[in-house]
């Protein structure tokens, strides 16, 4: 997997716990970056579905459709 370099801010007393903790500090931004994009992709997801509902299509036998939580 190719990677690039970048940089972000981190408040001072969280960066010093992080390393009192023996926090992996950039692994736990690539975690908490695909946590994000994990989430946006399902929100952009539901919000298409939204827009657009599936609807049963009789060709199919097995339609799964989003329900309400």
């Amino acid at each position: 997997m190719a990677s690039i370099r970048t940089t972000f801010t981190l408040d001072d007393a969280l960066a010093e716990r992080a390393r009192q903790l023996d926090i992996n500090i950039s692994a736990a931004a690539r975690e908490g970056v695909a946590a994000a994009v994990h989430v946006a992709l399902a929100e952009a997801d539901r919000a298409a579905y939204e827009r657009v509902p599936e609807r049963p299509d009789p060709f199919w036998n097995d339609v799964e459709a989003w329900t309400e939580h």
